[in-house]
């Protein structure tokens, strides 16, 4: 790399290495490019493998960084997509410890020729978590990856021999109907409703292999009510959707923690479906309860960790900015009746 300063900035010359595809790097018809003079005032030009910034000091040196980054990434194997590049820069632009390339790097877990990492920074944080405390909470809203990340850790455990079983469960409450009013046996009732866990496993394990782990009892998706009166030793155990559970279940689920166990608990606080609003939802309450309990960590992914379609987090960030008004809204018609004539 070279650098001179000019009376209008400052220039950089990178020289990314030749072992480096700069297709790879640079995107399909120079999209990834794009997004990165999109994101920054200053000038690119591309050479050959040498890459020219123009521009203010602090702008190329992020700038800098980056390409560094899409480079080491690159060189563990993984390609590099559209979304890659925004991650990368979003981290930069929040000046963390942690390196982007380490975060999307890190492998959870891979199965026929797909690899489950983190992709965003918090996600990261949520994952470690997970490895350093026996009971993880994932708060956050959908697409954020709180149960997907939670189930490769689970499936990692077992694999590994840390853990003899994996339990998945959820409390038996639906947005618009209950299962007591739906057709058909409770075998019937309840597996659509925890199909979304079936669909994860799908993609982590062999197809072939899950009936059997079923039947072993080895994998165990069921209700929350089936963990009433049971102690979990030796198992990985997921409650999703928590918000749906009152502050009682939350107790007992928490309660039937065993030797050689590990509780991961999900859910979103603002897709409570309990009769009522759900102003007494478990997730709501228990960290007021837990917060200061060793070895119990609080994780909040947000909509920067969506890692659905890019509009998904567009969608999730719009909903929060709604309701932030709707509370701000309230407040100062509360504070306008407490100021008002008496």
């Amino acid at each position: 790399m070279t650098d001179s300063q000019t009376n209008s900035g400052t220039r950089h010359t990178v020289v990314v290495p030749a072992s480096v595809n700069m297709v790879s790097l640079l995107g399909p018809g120079d999209e990834h490019l794009t997004l990165i003079e999109d994101a920054f005032a200053a000038d690119i030009h591309v050479r050959g493998n040498q890459i020219t910034l123009h521009g203010e000091p602090h702008e190329i040196a992020l700038a800098e960084r980056l390409l560094d980054e899409l480079v080491t990434i690159i060189r563990t194997g993984q390609g590099i997509s559209p979304e890659t590049v925004e991650r990368v820069l979003g981290m930069l632009r929040t000046e963390t410890k942690e390196r982007p390339a380490d975060v999307l790097s890190l492998n959870i877990l891979s199965n026929r020729g797909r690899t489950i990492r983190p992709k965003t920074l918090n996600q990261k944080r949520y994952v470690d978590s997970i490895d350093k405390h026996t009971i993880t909470f994932g708060i956050g809203p959908a697409g954020t990856g709180k149960t997907y990340l939670a189930m490769a850790k689970a499936v990692q455990a077992l694999q590994a021999k840390q853990v003899t079983r994996i339990i998945l469960t959820r409390p038996a409450v639906e947005s618009g109907e209950r299962l007591g009013f739906l057709p058909g046996t409770l075998g019937e009732k309840i597996d659509p409703y925890m199909r979304p866990l079936y669909d994860a496993l799908h993609d982590m394990l062999d197809p072939d292999t899950i009936p059997k782990l079923l039947a072993a009892g080895t994998i165990e998706v069921a209700p929350l009510a089936y963990m009433r009166g049971r102690t979990l030793n030796d198992a990985f155990i997921i409650l999703d959707e928590a918000q749906n559970t009152s502050p009682e279940q939350m107790k007992m689920f928490l309660t039937r923690l065993g030797f050689g166990s590990k509780i991961v608990i999900t859910g979103d606080v603002t897709q409570i479906d309990l009769p009522g609003g759900g102003s007494k939802s478990g997730l709501k309450v228990v960290e007021g309860i837990l917060g200061e309990v060793e070895d119990v960590v609080f994780n909040r992914l947000t909509s920067h960790d969506v890692v659905r379609h890019r509009l998904v987090g567009k969608i999730v960030a719009a909903y929060d900015e709604f309701d932030a008004r709707k509370e701000r809204a309230a407040h100062e018609q509360d504070k306008r009746q407490e100021t008002g004539p008496r």
